[in-house]
């Protein structure tokens, strides 16, 4: 219930922050959005409490590290976009592929952070993660990728920077 609690106002927090909007419209639906997510998604947030091995600290830390290095990738990925979408040869660079690759990531919230990373990072796109109960193919990404450069520079670095930011220490 701790969980649910912190998230809640964590979430409310971030909203009122967001939205700027502070009359009775905007804030009730704030109170009702977050209560959602709250109820739903409150183990996202707080993993450390169910799991005691564990430190949501040392998450926290780990995504702000993190946030630098994907703000980066993401002015990257926008430049280099922009430079196959104003070059008066895109098509001939255009070479889109729809890839899998295999994760070492382990953690739901690893995962869900490497593919909301790809996702943000412009040329490319999560279409799926395919857990370890599918059986068929336990730990896999499917990424479209606009270019081939794109689609080989995944997994690489961002797995690697999550993974020491999100996974356990000794896992």
């Amino acid at each position: 219930m701790k969980t649910k609690i912190a998230t809640f106002f964590i979430m409310l927090i971030f909203w009122i922050i967001m939205s700027g909007m502070f009359d009775g419209f905007h804030l009730g639906l704030g109170v009702i959005c977050c209560l959602l997510v709250a109820h739903f998604s409150h183990d996202l947030l707080f993993p450390a409490i169910e799991d005691p091995q564990h430190s949501w600290v040392r998450d926290i830390i780990g995504v702000s590290l993190y946030l630098p290095y994907l703000m980066w990738q993401i002015l990257l990925a926008n430049l280099q976009v922009a430079w196959i979408v104003l070059h008066p040869r895109a098509l001939e660079m255009i070479d889109p592929h729809i890839f899998r690759f295999k994760t070492k990531l382990k953690r739901p919230i690893s995962k869900v952070v490497f593919a909301q990373s790809i996702t943000l990072t412009p040329g490319t796109i999560t279409v799926n993660i395919y857990s370890d109960e599918s059986g068929e193919h336990p730990d896999e990404f499917a990424v479209y990728a606009l270019t081939k450069e794109a689609a080989e520079a995944l997994p690489g670095e961002m797995e690697e920077r999550i993974a020491k930011a999100l996974e356990p220490v000794n896992g």
